[in-house]
């Protein structure tokens, strides 16, 4: 350290840095002419430079002593602006980061919103799905509602096929159809049901043809046997429902010989079961079927020959051997062992 006599400064002979009693202080942003002014001194004079005074006396001795060097190497007002520099530098830093932590969000919170408000493929489909669904909902509410209360497509034409033996006007007065009547106010198997309450009919359908026709479609019984009671002969079906009364039977029909003839009759279904297997060739022979019991059917026919049938196990067998059998002559035919047919 050189002696304050010989007129230099002592702060400006010792490195703060290498005293160790100061660290290196960060780099320091850009100062302004102001700050400039403050480090040159602005409280000097001009004729002042920054190596001390020009032309003056060497300081007092008495000031030296106030201020050691080794105590504070940059002086109160150098530490002071050097202090307000680091400020100012950790401020601007400070306000940098928060500057570009909140870009960050603003551009994080863009992206979130701008990704929810964008919907999916697929959510765009589903909701085109449902609102197509809800139009052709209401669309087809809407058309029920015009065809169901209002003329526009109304019962103008009844048609009836099938009919025979059963007359038109017959179904016609048991349907009890008004003409007039929206199509979609019919109630069809109601009318359905009214038809077939005809002895005759065996089943009916009846259908709706838009725009103004309804149409009736019915099945009649067809007979298959006949049985004499005191009113007359009554006809039967397959199924052995006596439906009508026919005084003459019709021609070539056979008659069936059972106790008590009816749906309900273990004797009749039998007989009826054996009538509907065979062949129509064989049927067209056929006079007289006989059931006593279930187990004992005959069959006479047109010529006197009789068959025996037994029951109603491989009725399907005995009518094949039935049909080859009545080739050859004989008077009774035994089915009843479709193994072993014989012709007597």
């Amino acid at each position: 350290m050189s002696d304050p006599a010989d007129g230099t400064d002592p702060t400006d002979e010792i490195d703060p840095v290498r005293a160790g009693e100061v660290s290196e202080p960060e780099p320091e942003p850009s100062i302004s002419d102001e700050d400039v002014a403050d480090l040159d001194g602005g409280e000097l004079s001009d004729s002042e430079s920054a190596d001390g005074p020009a032309g003056q006396e060497d300081p007092p001795q008495e000031d030296l002593l106030e201020e050691d060097p080794l105590e504070d190497p940059e002086g109160p007002r150098r530490r002071e602006r050097r202090e307000r520099a680091e400020r100012r530098a950790a401020e601007q830093r400070a306000t940098t980061i928060e500057k570009a932590r909140r870009e960050a969000k603003r551009r994080v919170r863009g992206q979130v919103v701008e990704e929810s408000k964008r919907p999916s493929a697929r959510s765009v489909k589903g909701l085109r799905l449902i609102v197509w669904s809800i139009v052709l909902a209401a669309a087809s509410i809407a058309l029920a509602l015009v065809l169901y209360f209002t003329p526009a497509m109304a019962a103008r034409s009844v048609v009836v096929v099938g009919v025979g033996a059963v007359t038109r006007e017959e179904v016609l007065d048991v349907a009890q159809v008004r003409l007039g009547t929206p199509l979609l106010q019919i109630d069809t198997d109601e009318v359905a049901d009214r038809v077939a309450g005809i002895r005759r009919v065996a089943s009916a359908r009846v259908q709706r043809e838009y725009p103004s026709t309804l149409r009736i479609t019915i099945v009649e019984r067809i007979p298959v046997v006949v049985e004499d009671f005191a009113d007359g002969p009554h006809l039967f079906d397959r199924d052995g429902v006596d439906f009508a009364t026919a005084p003459p039977p019709p021609p070539g029909l056979p008659y069936i010989d059972v106790e008590s003839p009816g749906p309900a009759d273990p004797p009749t279904q039998a007989a009826l079961q054996v009538m509907t297997a065979l062949r129509p060739e064989v049927v067209a022979q056929v006079s007289r079927v006989a059931a006593p019991s279930v187990s004992s059917v005959t069959l006479t026919l047109t010529d006197g020959r009789t068959v025996v049938w037994g029951t109603t196990d491989r009725t399907g067998e005995k009518a094949e051997k039935l049909a080859a059998l009545l080739t050859q002559p004989g008077r009774v035919y035994d089915v009843s062992s479709p193994d072993l047919p014989t012709v007597k």
